[in-house]
């Protein structure tokens, strides 16, 4: 399986939520499970994650070996789960799917906060913001991402999308 996380410039959200996957999914033992992430846009292609995004993920014990790469429509086609931030990544990402399929791939990762129920979160981009920004974002993306791996593990992954499709 290969999950990429994508946000729009590929320095704060995305390499965030890529850093949080990798450690929790290799903590469930889920070791076949690949995890990427790539940006909407070209902003900071070949850069580091955010200075400030990725000191908060390295207090939190996180590793960022990725540098940023810009979402291409064949990296869909790649990937089993297109993880984005919020509702404009999501209509960056589905006008770049060429079939149905990779449509239907794309979720937010908000879909899978304990309170979806009451509607999908976007996970604000904390660029320019101050440092308790970052801190709040990881916060939100730890939480989701517990529960992302939780649906893999005990196989209700596809029943989470169906019922993100089905609002949609």
């Amino acid at each position: 399986m290969h999950i990429m996380t994508v946000c729009l410039g590929n320095i704060c959200r995305s390499p965030a939520a890529e850093a949080v996957l990798v450690r929790r999914l290799a903590e469930a033992g889920l070791d076949h499970v690949r995890v990427s992430s790539a940006g909407t846009a070209d902003y900071h292609v070949g850069e580091r994650p955010h200075p400030m995004s990725q000191a908060e993920g390295e207090r939190r014990g996180y590793r960022f070996p990725t540098r940023a790469a810009q979402l291409e429509p064949a990296d869909l086609e790649g990937a089993d789960l297109v993880v984005v931030m919020d509702a404009a990544n999501e209509q960056d990402v589905l006008a770049l799917a060429r079939r149905p399929e990779d449509a239907r791939k794309v979720v937010r990762l908000g879909a899978f906060a304990p309170d979806a129920a009451e509607g999908v979160r976007d996970v604000p981009d904390p660029w320019g913001l101050p440092e308790a920004a970052y801190g709040r974002m990881y916060d939100q993306i730890e939480e989701a991402v517990e529960a992302l791996v939780t649906a893999i593990v005990d196989g209700t992954l596809e029943h989470i999308l169906d019922r993100r499709r089905a609002v949609s």
